[in-house]
């Protein structure tokens, strides 16, 4: 008998539908049956791609002597925390005051006003590894609260001090300058693992927005480390296990330091922040790997996690069949099998043994470089190069007739609107007319079915849009909306964001704190107003929403905008200078606002060879905090960039600013392409 999770829309939660525990979603519904009930809340929390979710969902929740516990004692609360990161934020907050680590699934213990009082992770079914068994768990638990109330609610009241900061007011903590971003390169440095990329040491993440930061630093500085290090970094993970050499795409991270074994877990915002990464590579480097890399992901996004509607899925599973990563998996044998001659230099090329390097069968991965491989397997690179491409596609089409990972198919605001900005990034930067009409499908989707009246919704499947959008939702699809206006020139689409923006600081901004709420003021109330402003595995709402503005202050001239993103930065230059690391966003826009936006107006019709020659001048080259406006301007126009800027000559011509000052506007693209290096590499003294 199915339990009320089957009248959910999210995948993770309909995975629990079958569970013997009487789960509720969260909503007044459990939480005033826990008042009326007088019973504690066990809060689970996850996602549809996590594997120990599925395990502890297995071991625990499909059991029926646990769920009988857990129903006896227990109001049981089940939460997607991509649907809900409001809730995933503020409970994970307690977790790791209580155990100083935090991860999925999360186990919370809640009295009936949702406070927190206990809680930790994945517990197992027994006693093992230092961790108590579940069932153990949830008995002290029950006994603790129906025998010493008292002590319970005096721990619960002590916990929620943890959350007086995200009220506090926000207050200048430093004065934003060039020795701000080198503070902040010194200290992020100090972790780069120079021998395999990346930073620290097991298990190894992206750490994607950082790695943009350094990318930004070495334009402006040429500092010739900072660029090692993020061309090493990217190099190492597309030659890893990381990447899927097969189909594309990056998994969420590596659980050894040598990006071999991933989580096989793939994540839509993972490949939105490398994919734009990616593109500003390889505008500095012109590496042909790393085009390739970006482009077969964008591909991968296109082929596979696109619904019909345009809305990108948000995650294929690390698991199938009940073994992670078995299907992207070989053995020597099946590769011997489906490629005949082939075989021997395709498996020299991506390491496959005979006894494998997973379990017994083998992840691909760049074993070494293409020269030395095609020496070995006695072929040239030309015949190599046709050997991997023939060998890639029959191994993708025979992996497809395997039993596929489960999808996610959800439409999540943010994340889409990340994967939007990237993917039309990627469009401009390497002239792919498919990647532009994937870009604008999935934009006009968002608009459409996700955006009313500035608003934006969180989360859309099979036709259902709910959910109230969280901070980070406006601002990563605004900015989503901006990167198609600069791919297509459509006024439109600066007018959307811009009425997103309005409806953000309406709605998110709180005067007395002077500072973004995660959460809206009309949102449900929590036991606490969540502001998380580090960039964690996506980028803040903070500082996504100080980027739109940012961007807006710029095409618009838009004085407001600008003292709400400035009264921002300034409030968090002691924290980003202290953890580096966890500002990888903010850092970029912090040396927006330091070093000024490099604006590129195009004035004429954008439909003409000389106006795309201009076009195509900026996008091959690397300009940190690119402003880009082009079109002729008009009466109604809201794009103040174009204003009282003429055709030179009748031609389409190209103005270059910065700080206030413009450079002699251009026709020539090797002229523009000139001014552009010289402000991208300049520094505000």
């Amino acid at each position: 008998m199915p339990n009320r999770l089957a009248n959910e829309t999210s995948p993770y939660l309909l995975q629990h539908a079958d569970n013997p525990v009487d789960w509720h979603a969260w909503g007044p519904e459990a939480l005033e049956r826990a008042k009326r009930e007088d019973k504690p809340i066990l809060l689970s929390i996850g996602y549809a791609a996590c594997h120990w979710c599925h395990v502890m969902a297995h071991e625990s929740f499909e059991d029926e002597e646990t769920a009988q516990l857990m129903n006896e004692n227990f109001v049981n609360i089940k939460v997607d925390r991509e649907e809900r990161p409001d809730l995933d934020g503020i409970y994970m907050q307690a977790v790791q005051a209580m155990t100083g680590q935090g991860g999925w699934p999360m186990t919370m213990f809640l009295l009936p006003d949702g406070s927190p009082f206990y809680g930790g992770t994945y517990f197992p079914p027994d006693d093992k590894h230092g961790l108590p068994s579940f069932r153990r768990v949830l008995q002290s638990v029950a006994d603790a609260y129906s025998k010493r109330r008292d002590g319970v609610t005096q721990g619960a009241e002590q916990l929620k001090q943890i959350y007086e900061s995200n009220l506090a007011g926000a207050r200048s903590s430093g004065t934003l300058s060039p020795e701000t971003l080198e503070i902040a390169y010194r200290g992020i440095s100090q972790g780069y693992d120079a021998q395999n990329g990346g930073f620290g040491t097991a298990p190894k993440f992206p750490a994607t927005m950082v790695l943009d930061f350094l990318l930004r630093y070495w334009k402006r500085t040429s500092t010739a480390h900072a660029l090692e290090i993020v061309e090493t970094s990217f190099r190492k993970m597309a030659r890893g296990g990381i990447y899927d050499q097969i189909g594309g795409g990056f998994a969420r991270y590596a659980v050894d330091a040598i990006w071999l074994t991933p989580h096989f877990e793939k994540m839509l915002y993972d490949n939105a922040l490398l994919t734009r990464l990616g593109a500003h590579l390889w505008q500095a480097t012109k590496d042909d790997e790393v085009k390739r890399v970006t482009t077969e992901t964008v591909e991968w996004v296109g082929r596979e996690m696109t619904s019909p509607e345009g809305g990108f899925y948000s995650s294929l599973d690390a698991d199938s069949e009940g073994h992670e990563g078995k299907f992207y998996v070989w053995t020597e044998d099946e590769i011997d099998s489906v490629l005949g001659a082939d075989a021997r230099a395709f498996k020299t090329y991506y390491g496959v043994t005979p006894g494998g390097n997973f379990e017994g069968k083998n992840i691909l991965f760049v074993a070494g470089d293409r020269a030395a491989a095609a020496s070995r397997s006695r072929v040239d690179q030309q015949q190599l190069d046709a050997i991997l491409a023939r060998g890639k596609k029959i191994l993708y089409d025979s992996r497809a007739k395997r039993v596929w990972p489960g999808r996610d198919e959800k439409i999540l605001a943010s994340w889409n609107g990340l994967m939007l900005r990237g993917i039309a990034t990627a469009a401009r930067v390497f002239a792919r007319a498919d990647f532009k009409d994937l870009a604008v499908h999935n934009a006009e989707f968002l608009f459409r079915e996700m955006v009313n009246k500035g608003r934006v919704m969180r989360s859309h499947k099979e036709g259902v849009t709910r959910i109230t959008g969280f901070l980070e939702d406006h601002a990563a699809v605004a900015l989503g909306f901006l990167a198609v206006y600069e791919l297509t020139f459509d006024e439109r689409w600066v007018d959307r964001a811009q009425q997103m923006a309005d409806a953000m600081i309406e709605w998110f901004w709180d005067d007395e704190t002077g500072a973004f709420f995660d959460t809206a003021r009309d949102a449900e109330h929590l036991i606490t107003r969540p502001r998380d402003v580090t960039d964690n595995a996506t980028p803040s709402g903070t500082s996504l929403a100080v980027e739109l503005l940012l961007h807006l202050s710029e095409l618009q001239q838009n004085a407001e905008y600008r003292r709400r993103e400035a009264f921002t930065l300034e409030a968090l230059v002691e924290p980003m200078t202290r953890f580096p690391t966890a500002f990888g966003h903010l850092l970029g826009c912090a040396d927006m606002e330091i070093n000024g936006a490099i604006e590129v107006a195009l004035v004429g019709d954008v439909k003409s060879a000389a106006f795309k020659a201009l076009e195509q001048a900026v996008a091959e080259r690397y300009v940190p905090s690119l402003v880009l406006a082009g079109g002729a301007a008009k009466k109604d126009s809201h794009i103040n960039l174009l204003e009282g800027r003429p055709l030179i000559d009748g031609k389409p011509t190209a103005y270059v600013c910065r700080n206030y000052t413009c450079d002699k506007p251009v026709t020539e693209p090797d002229a523009l392409s000139d001014q552009l290096n010289k402000h991208a590499s300049a520094i505000r003294g």
